[in-house]
């Protein structure tokens, strides 16, 4: 995965980071580690301040769900901020399902998805470079 981020930054070799291009990037999240959570929304504030029309997307599945629920968040108030930014935070429908989690459950400003996986790989498709958030 990280190889076709080499890639794709020597395409861009010459250009300056801040040159407006269309930047698409989908972040996987499924680590329960609150200190991940926190490092993951430091990065994306990171990462949106130099690439403010970058059309990032996170996808939360498995335990990293928590980082999404209402009552066990650590970082509600920078999904807020990052959502206002343009990141879009998706939560798994199955891992809710398998985990016997409501909707209601979830913060304010995340989405759904009905597979976190197949959401992956399907915007890794259509080109969108790939990180792993966490450690």
């Amino acid at each position: 995965m990280l190889f076709g981020l080499n890639v794709s930054a020597q395409k861009e070799k010459g250009k300056k980071h801040t040159e407006k291009t269309t930047h698409k990037i989908v972040v996987q999240l499924s680590t329960p580690d609150t200190a991940a959570h926190r490092a993951l929304t430091k990065q994306l504030n990171n990462l949106t301040s130099v690439w403010k029309d970058a059309d990032v997307v996170v996808v939360v599945h498995n335990r990293g769900i928590n980082m999404l629920r209402k009552n066990l968040t650590n970082v509600s108030k920078e999904i807020e901020m990052l959502s206002e930014r343009g990141v879009k935070f998706l939560a798994c429908e199955f891992t809710l399902q398998q985990l016997k989690i409501k909707k209601d459950e979830i913060v304010e400003k995340a989405g759904f998805t009905p597979y976190g996986l197949v959401e992956i790989i399907t915007r890794q498709e259509n080109g969108y470079a790939y990180l792993k958030g966490g450690f």
